[in-house]
């Protein structure tokens, strides 16, 4: 018998119900920016170009059909039926809860470097606001005798150095030659970081109820810019010249495994697929919310979004090849580089550069707020379901523990504005972004499809939205998408390479992280995969075997629900069992029930309340709904 919360602790929970948004356009948008974040920006192009351009797009369609978009069904459906987040949320089968906090560590270390990332595109964007960028020329402070201007040559010579490579590497970071020199604290990115916290608290501080409002300008502002950028990139000379070298494809990619296993871990990165964010912002949905519309709609956005960005970033550096005389091959950049190097090198050479940089980054910024609240609002709403009667017990608590969980935050995130600050940041983003979100994923398939039951997974959506999920999504969830993970997962151990920072500082281009690094990125791969099993051998010793513990928890299902457990009786009233089961109409004390007092394992939609005065040969007996 599961442990229930004490009924006090429960009519605390009522005096500050849990939040909903207020429409249905509020949960879209939220999952768009959630969605559409800055790594549309930077990974989704430099995968396209390196995986054989547009011979890349046919895996990655395959793969959101596939993978993307019933991984986003399932989990928009999970966390709208019980609106619950991730942790709480394994109810259905206790023994998975290690699943919930596997997730949620993952998109906790997400969030912690995400911060990082947003306070350089705030740094950059505050440092344009002058007559000329500063990484235009080689005459400043941080620039050795190593910059030249003249990029003709700099890309065959390893002595020399673009002003946008030293402008970022000796200006913004201030770097150092490697992980073990942890260097000083970068006090304007310290500024830029505790202003970022700043506004997620604020943005948060009323979680769903004030992102919500704010999710409209976040999700919908950086399609008018991308488009303002595209324009006037395309009207410059190489622009058309760079997306034709996009999309050109190279069909021999095809053949190659590893451009497959590229295109189904995007997936991850850009719909934010077994994080646990899809499960919290679906868990504030109204119960009858149009989720298989939804699965449908925001992945194909999502999709259309990176290919269109791949366009803006492609026709920029098709514009700097041509003003260079040089190779676009020679010019792309992988990750970070290719926005705070690439990209402002060929924004200092364009009209107006100052504008198009404030533009460029102010719009960065907004992408990157536009995931990080989601990021945040799982780790939190994660913690306050789980402890319901201590911090939604009245508002200001709530505020309180918001507060804490930013200043932690922004305390965690000061060693990634240090001078190897971007080396953990690249540590941490290979750690937790591939290998643990593919084993997620596998697990989860297996726990709601198979062990929570396909059939029962059904029928909880065809509650939802009257009908049931077709025969695609269903043989998606129990047979296909887990099969191509499952080869994804194999592909990544079978193609591991130990991890590296390209950075043209780095001797030959390219820092080499020492063995303990590499041991510590297993170390954090490891946490939320001991949180799966830990867990799973936990509850299954407590409970006495895998059946038991993979059963329902009694309070499991819909909140409006759960919420019959309210009740204003002073005496305790009497629960019966209704299913068919050889203990049918044992009446059990509430007491009994709330303290395991019991011989029998009840679920939720096996007791009903005996109504008071009625005898039991007069109540009315519903049919089981679990098997």
């Amino acid at each position: 018998m599961p442990e229930v919360e004490n009924k006090a602790d429960i009519k605390e929970n009522d005096q500050q119900a849990r939040p909903e948004w207020g429409s249905k356009w509020e949960f879209m948008f939220t999952c768009v920016a959630y969605a559409v974040g800055l790594g549309n920006v930077w990974r989704f192009p430099y995968l396209a170009y390196r995986n054989g351009g547009g011979a890349f797009l046919i895996p990655y369609v395959i793969m959101v059909a596939f993978v993307g978009m019933p991984l986003f069904y399932m989990e928009i459906a999970f966390g709208q039926y019980a609106s619950l987040s991730p942790v709480t949320i394994w109810k259905c089968s206790p023994i998975f809860k290690g699943l919930g906090m596997g997730s949620v560590f993952c998109e906790g270390s997400v969030g912690l470097y995400y911060s990082v990332i947003i306070c350089y595109t705030m740094y950059f964007m505050f440092a344009s606001m002058r007559a000329e960028v500063p990484w235009t020329n080689c005459d400043n402070d941080w620039n050795t005798e190593y910059c030249l201007v003249n990029h003709t040559g700099v890309l065959n010579n390893e002595t020399a150095y673009t002003p946008s490579q030293e402008y970022f590497y000796n200006e913004v970071l201030n770097i150092t030659d490697g992980i073990d020199n942890i260097g000083g604290i970068q006090p304007k990115l310290v500024a830029a970081l505790a202003g970022v916290w700043l506004i997620t608290f604020l943005v948060l501080l009323k979680g769903v109820g004030s992102l919500g409002k704010v999710v409209y300008f976040v999700a919908i502002f950086p399609y008018f810019m991308l488009t303002a950028l595209l324009v006037n990139t395309l009207m410059l000379e190489g622009g058309v010249d760079g997306i034709i070298y996009l999309f050109t494809p190279k069909w021999d990619y095809l053949l190659k495994v590893q451009v497959w296993r590229d295109a189904a871990v995007q997936i991850f990165y850009s719909l934010g697929c077994c994080a646990g964010g899809l499960i919290t912002m679906s868990s504030f949905n109204n119960f009858n919310n149009n989720i298989r519309r939804d699965a449908l709609l925001i992945p194909i956005i999502n999709g259309a979004t990176s290919v269109y960005a791949a366009c803006v970033i492609f026709a920029a550096l098709g514009f700097m090849a041509a003003e260079n005389n040089a190779r676009i091959e020679d010019i792309a950049e992988q990750g970070p580089g290719l926005v705070f190097v690439v990209y402002p090198e060929a924004i200092s050479k364009m009209p107006l550069p100052s504008l198009w940089a404030i533009l460029f980054f102010f719009m960065m910024s907004i992408l990157g707020f536009g995931s990080q609240f989601s990021h945040v609002e799982t780790v939190i709403s994660s913690i306050i379901d789980e402890f319901p009667g201590v911090l939604r017990a009245s508002a200001a608590r709530t505020i309180i523990f918001r507060a804490i969980i930013s200043a932690a935050y922004f305390l965690a995130a000061l060693f990634m504005v240090t001078g190897a600050g971007m080396y953990i940041l690249n540590l941490v983003d290979a750690s937790v972004g591939g290998l643990p979100l593919v084993i997620v994923g596998i697990v989860e398939c297996i726990a709601l499809q198979w062990v929570y039951g396909s059939r029962n997974f059904s029928e909880n959506i065809e509650d939802m939205i009257g009908i049931k999920p077709a025969l695609y999504w269903r043989l998606c969830w129990k047979f296909i998408s887990p099969v191509v993970l499952i080869f994804v997962l194999i592909m990544s151990l079978v193609q591991y390479v130990p991890i590296y920072y390209e950075m043209p500082l780095a001797e030959g281009g390219t820092y080499y992280y020492p063995d303990w690094c590499i041991a510590l990125e297993w170390i954090i791969v490891a946490i939320p995969i001991l949180s799966i099993i830990g867990m799973f051998l936990y509850t299954y010793s407590r409970k006495g075997g895998f059946q038991e513990a993979s059963k329902s928890a009694w309070d499991w299902g819909p909140e409006k629900e759960r919420n019959i457990f309210l009740t204003t009786s002073e005496e305790p009233p009497l629960y019966r069992c209704k299913s068919e089961l050889s203990f049918v109409g044992t009446e059990i004390n509430l007491n009994d029930l709330q303290s395991g007092n019991t011989n029998y394992s009840y679920q939720w939609n096996d007791i009903e309340e005996v109504p008071t005065g009625k005898s039991k040969e007069n109540s009315v007996l519903s049919k089981p709904t679990w098997n």
